[in-house]
């Protein structure tokens, strides 16, 4: 693995910090960069194509599926999200670190087709009870949609022992320094290989 880049995936229940995570991280980083993904899920708000994730329709992501694009992909709740193979190839290729923000059925697909290229860190929420507050605190669901994230939060957290690593994302500036403490680790030993 000697002169090859890192997949570090971090997977999470909706609401855990994730997503802040990830920017905190590529923020205060070298040499390490985001993968977008594409779906077929509509923007939020301040969400760009191209920078957040790739927005395209389903007809044009089936298309993806058949022609082999994504090293992973999956359906969740009723959108496609997916991840270009080309560019995590890429960028292994040419030293870059890749941080991925995706589910935990794609976390351990790119596990099983990068082997120990790709890092698993599951981000856990602190508790049930503070990950259902930080999801109604977003306002951005209905009731039947909530109810939805959580039955599916549920089945998340059941897959974090699959995982190579655990954060408990109880503190976000502590939840980090862990993540980049694993980052760094990995680095150092490829340094040394």
């Amino acid at each position: 693995m000697s002169g090859k880049g890192h997949l570090f995936i971090l997977s999470a229940p909706s609401g855990t910090g994730k997503t802040t995570l990830c920017h905190m991280i590529l923020e205060s980083m070298e040499r390490i960069v985001p993968s977008v993904s594409h779906t077929t899920r509509q923007p939020r708000k301040n969400e760009k194509h191209g920078g957040d994730y790739f927005f395209i329709s389903k007809a044009e992501f089936e298309t993806l599926i058949q022609n082999n694009h994504f090293a992973e992909w999956a359906q969740v709740y009723n959108d496609y999200y997916g991840t270009s193979y080309a560019f995590l190839e890429e960028k292994l290729n040419k030293n870059i670190d890749v941080l991925l923000d995706i589910d935990t059925q794609g976390a351990l697909q790119i596990k099983k087709k990068f082997g120990s290229a790709a890092v698993t860190i599951f981000v856990m929420p602190p508790s049930e009870e503070e990950l259902a507050r930080r999801l109604k605190k977003r306002g951005t669901e209905s009731k039947e949609a909530f109810a939805q994230r959580m039955q599916w939060s549920t089945s998340e957290i059941t897959k974090s022992k699959d995982f190579d690593y655990v954060v408990i994302n109880d503190n976000l500036k502590k939840a980090m320094n862990e993540i980049k403490s694993l980052i760094e680790k990995y680095r150092s030993e490829n340094d040394r290989s």
